[in-house]
């Protein structure tokens, strides 16, 4: 008996999507498959944005739906086509969607399975013909895909020679290319409210919490020997003193020990400097983060003093800007660098090279990767090459900061509440970067233990989950070069734990990267609240250092006009997608698609509320605002 099926075939709405070669489809399903055919004789059918209907007629019915093949012939090999998804209804009615979102490229069959989430366990039930199909084009983007050492002692990247040869979903479309090559030589406005403020001892302490790096700054309940810092102190118009105020809890620290032996970079001929400062802050009574000691070297000693607010401005000024510039060069290679860039590029990768595109975990996860491949090759290229750096700790320098960084970092440190709680900043006020962020993460926690524990209903179901436990190794090795000290899992053994990783892995790529991203310009634009160098050795005595001197050991003109460059150019706001869009549909049933809804519901009412408190806010605090955190590392 004849069946009919109505085919529907979308193209992307984005530049270049379309195609005017021919297009090709099979349809494969559990009683056999149709006939290899071309999907109508218009060239036009398939041009940007287009939905175009066709008839696929069998000879028999085919059952239940798998997979479609699709191929796209022409003389222009090089025409390139990007579908969105094709879906099919049967003479039943049942409707079956096959997302692809994927750049078909060259006279060749793509194969794409039926859009119901799938791992391997499940897919063992599936024709062999359908399985060997899918696991053909696994291995084929497994040996396209390997791994590469950048730089020994760093988590691994993707072997590229050049743009070219990353995957095509993975490089920007052109459009964005153009907006790269021209955006550095913009107009470049500075934050007014930064150069107003920036000498301001409150603005200063306020920037550890809600600037562009508030991963520093932790409660202090014990003042470290090597900051002999005298516990009678005397501070604040109550004489209060430092025992005291550290016993209420009101103290806390900033130790840069890891900047303590990095060689430092020579920048036009000129050799450049580096402190690994301490830096004691003290929480007043009207809630402000107060610096009151600083020591910019880790040996305490006669030619190592320490610095207060009541000597000499320029020395107290200088001791802030030297703290300034250690935070920013820490700030952009281990905060920023790895523990976004580096680490998304690992979780990208190894994303693709183990779990097929309907796994639960790839359709969670895949758009949290877009574009990182390509932002993290033009970084290794440009930006962190020995060309390209203007930052105190470039050179070997960066290659030893990298390394201790990796070696202090864990998998407490990248999940928010893990790390506000080891950092004893639970109940700190006017703390918005911890308020918003943990907010985002109890979202994101809540849609992905939805979504997961739809497909996994139990814990033996993710134990042997091959595919997944082969995705999570190739992170700790590639990615924590297995470093058992990290406590990032080698293995899966519950549901809940898998929850949080993937929780990890979706707040580390879209909130965690916005939150030391976004504001770089805002702080950085104006040079002296962060600068990426200094010319002169950090000062050795106090009551030597007046405005010329200060002047002296900031960077130099063209250093300065490079990093405001660059530090404008990371800063750009998005234009391409954001937390709450789902551009691509990955998920086709009911229950998953439902809970991407009540996601977007809850995002868009957490940015209601930021909107609400910030314009209460001297300075609104707008970096976790989700509807302007991206989605991916693609910037």
């Amino acid at each position: 008996m004849k069946a009919e099926y109505q085919v529907t075939v979308y193209t992307q709405d984005m530049a270049y999507a379309g195609t005017k070669d021919d297009v090709y489809i099979t349809l494969v399903g559990k009683r056999g498959s149709s006939q290899h055919g071309k999907l109508g004789r218009n060239k036009f059918f398939f041009h940007r944005g287009d939905e175009s209907t066709f008839t696929v007629s069998c000879s028999a019915d085919l059952g239940e739906l798998l997979q479609i093949h699709l191929e796209k012939r022409g003389l222009v090999v090089k025409d390139s086509w990007l579908p969105a998804k094709v879906e099919v209804r049967s003479s039943n009615g049942k409707l079956y969607v096959f997302p692809i979102y994927h750049w078909l490229q060259g006279n060749k069959n793509h194969f794409f399975r039926e859009g119901a989430g799938l791992f391997l366990s499940h897919a063992l039930c599936c024709p062999h013909a359908v399985l060997q199909n899918d696991l053909t084009c696994f291995w084929a983007f497994l040996l396209s895909s390997q791994w590469a050492i950048y730089k020994e002692g760093i988590p691994l990247c993707m072997e590229a020679n050049n743009l070219n040869s990353l995957p095509p979903d993975d490089r920007y479309p052109f459009t964005r290319d153009l907006e790269f090559s021209y955006t550095a030589v913009a107009a470049l406005v500075l934050s007014d409210y930064v150069m107003k403020h920036w000498r301001e001892d409150a603005f200063f302490g306020y920037q550890f919490l809600n600037g562009v790096n508030p991963m520093m700054i932790r409660r202090c309940k014990t003042l470290p020997s090597k900051f002999p810092v005298p516990s009678n102190m005397i501070f604040g118009k109550s004489w209060l003193t430092l025992r005291t105020e550290m016993k209420k809890g009101n103290i806390y620290l900033s130790d840069y020990n890891i900047l303590d032996g990095v060689e430092t970079n020579t920048i036009n001929g000129r050799k450049q400097f580096l402190a690994a400062p301490l830096v004691l802050f003290h929480k007043n009574e009207y809630n402000e983060m107060m610096p009151i000691a600083i020591q910019l070297k880790q040996k305490p000693g006669r030619d190592n003093p320490i610095f207060f607010p009541t000597d000499s401005e320029y020395d107290w000024l200088l001791a802030k800007t030297y703290v300034k510039s250690a935070d920013f060069n820490l700030h952009e290679l281990n905060y920023h660098l790895l523990r976004t860039h580096l680490l998304a590029e690992v979780f990208a990768v190894s994303l693709q090279r183990n779990l097929p595109r309907v796994h639960p975990v790839f359709k969670l996860l895949i758009r949290h990767t877009r574009y990182t491949l390509q932002i993290n090759f033009l970084a290794r290229n440009l930006l962190i090459s020995k060309i390209g750096t203007y930052a105190a700790s470039g050179g070997k320098g960066m290659l030893t900061l990298l390394e201790k960084s990796v070696s202090s970092m864990t998998y407490r440190s990248l999940c928010i509440p893990d790390d506000i709680a080891d950092r004893g900043l639970e109940d700190v006020p006017n703390f918005y970067y911890r308020d918003d962020g943990l907010k985002l993460w109890n979202i994101m926690h809540r849609f992905v233990h939805d979504i997961l524990s739809f497909y996994y209903k139990y814990d033996w179901m993710v134990q042997n989950d091959v595919e997944l436990q082969n995705w999570i190794q190739e992170i700790f090795e590639n990615g924590f070069l297995r470093r058992r000290e990290t406590g990032i899992p080698q293995k899966f053994t519950t549901v809940a734990e898998l929850v949080k990783f993937v929780t990890m892995v979706m707040f580390t790529c879209s909130a965690q990267h916005a939150a030391v991203n976004s504001g770089q310009y805002d702080f950085y634009g104006w040079m002296p609240n962060g600068p990426s160098t200094m010319q002169e050795p950090p000062p050795t005595q106090k009551g030597k250092t007046d405005e010329a001197s200060f002047l002296s050991t900031l960077p130099d003109v063209q250093t300065t006009v490079n990093i405001m460059a660059t530090v404008w150019l990371l800063s750009m706001e998005a234009s391409d997608r954001y937390l709450h869009e789902f551009v691509e549909e990955h998920f086709t049933e009911d229950f998953p698609r439902y809970k991407v809804t009540v996601f977007q519901r809850e995002l868009k009412k957490l940015s209601k509320e930021i909107y609400k408190r910030n314009r209460d806010l001297e300075l609104p605090y707008t970096y976790l605002d989700p509807k302007l955190v991206e989605n991916s590392v693609a910037i």
